[in-house]
């Protein structure tokens, strides 16, 4: 995700500044990863094809929160980052997110001294009074039914979970978090990499605490998911027992690679709905499977794309409609849905992403 300020949410960004993030200046996008792969991908098409079928330690509670509702995501959700700074995004309370949004995403917790260990606190520029206060709303949001989820990593954020003893402090930490809170889950947004084998134990370890109700999503950068043997693609799959939905990150790309082969630029139909195939193809369920996008053209540094691309995306990989050159060889009406980075952003721009795009996946 991109912050366009100092806390800078997602190194989704194969540019500086992601809509993951928290309160940085905006800059023009300087794909880092991608500039260093594509070349590589292009030449080499083959290789990144899918299988041959799809060529300081959280403070403790001062008080408990309320137990997380366990209400049901919705089989079509859309998901929104929340900041937690101000960056120059409209500032919300939680309760300001618009109903369109079914999974809020808390946008970020902390890596501590400790490997694997996680912290979360509020920033005061986001106008909380208290702790009690955040929790109330959280409370509030779920009884509406909406799952409020604490995302771990954005664009600046490094947490390292690389053998058992790191898994574990992750796992612990999470939970000691959930229940302070009352999120129902995570979402992992790690943008400078993961170990695919002990992150995964510590997402099983973190879901057999949690129970049933538990959400999990991950927003991964785009080169993330280009082969499934990348760590990344790895872990989702290790984890598809117990994963909600992956909301990859369809801008502050360079071009990539689609499941057919071809290479596609950021900004259209078919950068979205051939990528989105290497996902379906590559062992994904479509109920885990969402498209994630700026939620203005100020939200990231580049691949913005109008609602109605999203929209468009989003029934040509459901209904076989409204798709550009790329045809995906067959259709997956239980596809997820959409996310946006952020709904501060959205609400800047009037809302108008959510207006669109969540009452096009609520209809799907």
């Amino acid at each position: 995700m991109v912050w366009t300020s100092s806390q800078q949410p997602s190194p989704h960004t194969l540019c500086p500044l992601s809509p993951h993030g928290g309160h940085a200046v905006h800059l023009t996008p300087i794909p880092r990863k991608a500039a260093l792969a594509v070349a590589s991908l292009v030449a080499a098409a083959t290789a990144f094809a899918l299988p041959a079928a799809a060529q300081a330690a959280p403070a403790a509670p001062t008080a408990a929160a309320p137990a997380a509702s366990a209400a049901a995501v919705p089989a079509h959700a859309v998901t929104g980052y929340w900041q937690d700074f101000d960056n120059g995004a409209k500032v919300q309370k939680l309760t300001d997110v618009p109903d369109q949004y079914d999974i809020i995403a808390v946008a970020f917790a902390n890596a501590t001294t400790t490997p694997g260990q996680i912290s979360f606190s509020l920033d005061p520029a986001v106008g909380y009074s208290s702790d009690d206060q955040f929790k109330a709303d959280i409370a509030a949001e779920q009884a509406k039914g909406k799952s409020v989820v604490l995302s771990v990593g954005g664009q600046n954020g490094t947490v390292s979970v690389n053998d058992a003893a790191s898994a574990s402090a992750f796992a612990d930490s999470a939970y000691a978090l959930m229940q302070q809170y009352g999120f129902n889950g995570i979402d992992i947004d790690l943008e400078n990499g993961l170990n695919s084998t002990y992150m995964a134990q510590a997402l099983h370890q973190l879901a057999s605490k949690a129970g049933s109700g538990f959400v999990l999503t991950m927003a991964p950068q785009t080169i993330d998911m280009q082969s499934t043997s990348a760590e990344y693609f790895k872990t989702a799959l290790a984890v598809k027992d117990i994963l909600t939905v992956v909301n990859m990150q369809y801008y502050n790309s360079g071009s990539m690679l689609g499941c057919d082969g071809k290479v596609y630029s950021q900004g259209t139909v078919d950068f979205i709905t051939a990528l989105a195939c290497i996902q379906l193809q590559g062992g994904l369920d479509p109920s885990q499977v969402g498209i994630g996008v700026p939620a203005s053209s100020s939200a990231a540094g580049s691949g913005y794309v109008d609602p109605s691309v999203v929209n468009d995306a989003l029934d040509c990989l459901a209904k076989g409609t409204n798709c550009g050159s790329f045809k995906p060889p067959t259709t997956w009406p239980g596809i997820r849905g959409a996310m946006a980075w952020s709904t501060n952003w959205d609400a800047s721009a009037g809302n108008a992403w959510s207006s669109s795009v969540g009452a096009h996946v609520h209809a799907l």
